[in-house]
């Protein structure tokens, strides 16, 4: 695998909330995706998964407690832990997570319904 240019991954996507998978280690999948400081409907996943803020902000309501993310900063989510993206984040976003979730997950983006949540960020 060659070198992976991470930021401008994020700028080549379409919109915001779109995610493009930037390589797979073992069973997880790793995206990046922007952010555009509007907010995300809750969700849970079957697996953990990994957020690690490139650089701007994200703003998570994690099992109704407040999470606050800046560049180089990583949080994992624990598997069935409910969590939402909160008003006012924004900027470049890495996302690892299980492969069979973000399968399924990607699949169910093909369909329309509107704004994802960021566990349908195009996983």
């Amino acid at each position: 695998m060659s070198v992976v240019k991470v930021s401008e991954a994020a700028t080549a996507l379409p919109r915001a909330w779109s995610s493009t998978v930037l390589g797979r280690v073992g069973t997880a999948a790793v995206k990046v995706l922007r952010m555009d400081e509007l907010p995300v409907e809750e969700e849970r996943h079957a697996e953990p998964e990994a957020l690690l803020v490139l650089d701007g902000r994200l703003e998570l309501d994690v099992d109704g407690e407040v999470v606050t993310m800046g560049p180089g900063e990583m949080y994992v989510v624990a598997a069935g832990t409910a969590h939402a993206v909160r008003p006012g984040s924004s900027g470049t976003l890495v996302i690892v997570e299980a492969e069979a979730e973000a399968e399924a997950e990607a699949e169910a983006e093909d369909r329309p319904t509107g704004r994802p949540s960021p566990g349908m960020l195009a996983r």
